[in-house]
């Protein structure tokens, strides 16, 4: 896709006399961030998003994350694994702009590059959507395989937003995973669900069964309410880590309004101005090693004021 200059460009030629040659190559440094990996020598890694229950926020941490990563400089591909019921594209307001998907990619009816969809705001973020007419038994091991492979080389990260369960949606979409974010919610029911889907990548994926080194698994807590836990209304994080093996955190997510708000108008959490967006630009630096300290586990000291008209 050629892009034309940008007002800065244009702008110099008014006070310098820029030869064609230098133009062209200002044109050329520009277009280089479409499509760039950031590390081109080295093949992109594949993460999917996952969780035994559903509803608990992997669309939406997939969204998230994706956006962060391309944000980032990273060039990043999300993956709707849900055939039959998509919903990636709808975070990110590009629902009326699928033509093809991924199916017809694992079928060859189309190419690739033909269904990857750009985002308009930031055109490091690729997305290949589900297909809303097939079931998940089109997916195929060799098709998305292929299809993986081939993003490898074009992206620095591929993302895989994963159907819950462990039928045949979630099953190809950990099965070539590299890291894993295990999405839950802190509730037992959803915490048990998770520690399940823990051991199904442990055993099943492409790494296990090849006997390499295992799936880089990460834990993400969602709709955590650090005063309800204080009222021991909710499990804490110390609770779920306890659960869950001790399992590396990657993010604690706040409970916020903000997140349906965010879906209804088609932009990541990540891009508003909320506690949960910070949260999840932690979560994304701490995926590619950055350390940081978790933010939103204790309950905000309020002021005596609060304390008075609060409840009022």
């Amino acid at each position: 896709m050629f892009v034309g200059p940008s007002r800065r460009t244009i702008s110099c030629l008014g006070n310098n006399f820029y030869s064609v040659s230098k133009i062209r190559n200002s044109l050329v440094l520009q277009n280089r961030r479409y499509y760039a990996k950031k590390n081109p020598d080295t093949p992109g890694q594949v993460v999917v998003v996952t969780s035994g229950k559903g509803g608990v926020g992997k669309t939406t941490t997939t969204a998230s994350l994706g956006y962060g990563l391309a944000e980032l400089g990273y060039s990043t591909c999300v993956i709707d694994f849900d055939v039959g019921l998509r919903n990636l594209d709808i975070h990110f307001g590009m629902e009326r702009r699928i033509i093809y998907d991924f199916v017809h990619v694992i079928n060859q009816e189309a190419k690739l590059s033909q269904a990857l969809v750009k985002d308009k705001k930031n055109p490091q973020l690729l997305l290949l959507a589900a297909s809303q007419t097939k079931d998940k038994t089109a997916l195929t091991e060799d098709g998305v395989e292929r299809v993986l492979n081939e993003l490898r080389g074009m992206c620095d990260y591929i993302l895989c937003d994963s159907p819950a369960g462990i039928e045949s949606g979630a099953y190809h979409a950990m099965l070539f995973a590299d890291k894993a974010v295990v999405c839950t919610n802190p509730e037992l029911s959803s915490v048990r669900d998770s520690d399940k889907m823990i051991g199904f990548i442990s055993s099943k994926s492409r790494r296990a069964l090849e006997g390499k080194s295992p799936v880089d698994q990460r834990l993400l807590i969602t709709r955590y309410n650090p005063e309800r836990v204080a009222n021991e209304d909710m499990l804490s994080v110390k609770d779920i880590s306890d659960l869950l093996g001790n399992i590396p955190l990657v993010g604690v997510i706040p409970e916020s309004n903000d997140v349906l708000l965010s879906i209804n108008v088609g932009r990541p959490v990540i891009c508003t101005k909320t506690n949960a967006s910070l949260a999840y630009a932690d979560a994304v630096d701490r995926l590619i090693g950055v350390e940081k300290e978790f933010r939103f586990i204790t309950p905000e000291k309020k002021s005596l004021f609060s304390r008075i008209f609060g409840n009022k």
